[in-house]
């Protein structure tokens, strides 16, 4: 039987090297989605603190510290769950036949065990900084992995309740900076200018991905937009509206922040986010494989270009001037 058709066999053992095996359970993980999730989490609690300046450096360091590792353990605990439950359909595709379970390289078990210890474990790392981080991060894995997993294959509106656990992690950097422990502290403006800034930055992003990959997604029985859209027509109507909401978005926390970022953030902010739009309407008028290509390359340009700026200009506004 072709890999590509092959159901995984939950009592699989591994033979592998015990390298082997600890390099199979890193992949679950998915270690760069992981590693983005645990950025956005540190830009959010950077500035917080910037914001705030409530606690000392060295403490800040220590609540810092706590939030990345509870950030990195909760998002790979969530990723490694999701592929124990999408074992079956990630063995019907290409792109995802093989990783570690679809190709046999790791037992079920293994990896449920995996993901659920290092969800619990970083939930209990954030409870140490506060309730509230923690409860934001065990929404994130909830959302996730127990209702946008199971949502794929059945809606297109999976997209949408998919960049839910993706805009949450900058509120648990920002929720675990000193002064922010309150629920209350989520509804800041700061808080919400960078959950609404990755909500939107994800859909264009997760659409142009959709749409290099939509024949491979069908395979694997998922209802993406793309994949039910034959035309592209509704796929790139969805693009070039969250590309043009992504504008305001990006300088929302300029807006929000003006105390820490200012016109090196709004102008950064302004002129990416319009290259983003132009590039958005290019796939609308070609609606190709190489132009879709280019969007999801931009949006990875994009957005860390724009996070590294405003953490930057608030350092330095902040603490050098």
């Amino acid at each position: 039987m072709s890999r590509l058709t092959a159901i995984p066999n939950p009592e699989f053992v591994t033979r592998a090297s015990g390298r082997e095996w600890v390099r199979a359970l890193v992949e679950t993980t998915k270690p760069g989605i992981t590693k983005l999730v645990t950025i956005t989490s540190m830009v959010g609690f950077i500035l917080a603190w910037l914001s705030q300046h409530g606690e000392s450096f060295a403490a800040a360091l220590v609540s810092g510290l706590l939030a990345s590792v509870g950030t990195a353990l909760a998002a790979g605990g969530a990723n490694a769950l999701n592929q124990w439950w999408e074992s079956e359909r990630d063995a019907r595709m290409r792109r995802t036949h093989g990783r570690p379970l679809p190709a046999e390289r790791l037992a079920h078990g293994t990896v449920f065990k995996l993901g659920f210890t290092l969800s619990l474990g970083g939930t209990l790392v954030l409870l140490a900084i506060g309730p509230v981080p923690a409860l934001v991060a065990l929404t994130c894995t909830i959302t996730y992995v127990f209702i946008y997993t199971p949502m794929k294959p059945r809606s297109a509106w999976c997209t949408l309740v998919g960049a839910i656990p993706g805009a949450l992690p900058p509120l648990i950097g920002w929720t675990s900076a000193s002064g922010n422990a309150s629920p209350t502290a989520m509804l800041d403006p700061g808080a919400q200018s960078l959950f609404w800034l990755m909500m939107v930055w994800q859909i264009p992003h997760f659409m142009a991905i959709a749409w290099m990959f939509r024949d491979d997604y069908q395979r694997g029985g998922m209802r993406m937009l793309p994949v039910i859209d034959r035309t592209g027509l509704g796929t790139a109507s969805v693009v070039c509206l969250t590309s043009a909401l992504l504008v305001p978005a990006t300088l929302a926390p300029v807006v929000a922040m003006p105390h820490v970022l200012g016109p090196v953030s709004f102008i950064v902010a302004l002129v990416s986010g319009l290259a983003f739009l132009v590039m958005s309407v290019r796939l609308a008028l070609s609606r190709t494989q190489q132009v879709a290509r280019r969007v999801f390359f931009a949006s990875i340009m994009h957005l860390p270009l724009l996070l590294v700026v405003m953490v930057g200009e608030a350092f330095v506004r902040v603490v050098l001037l």
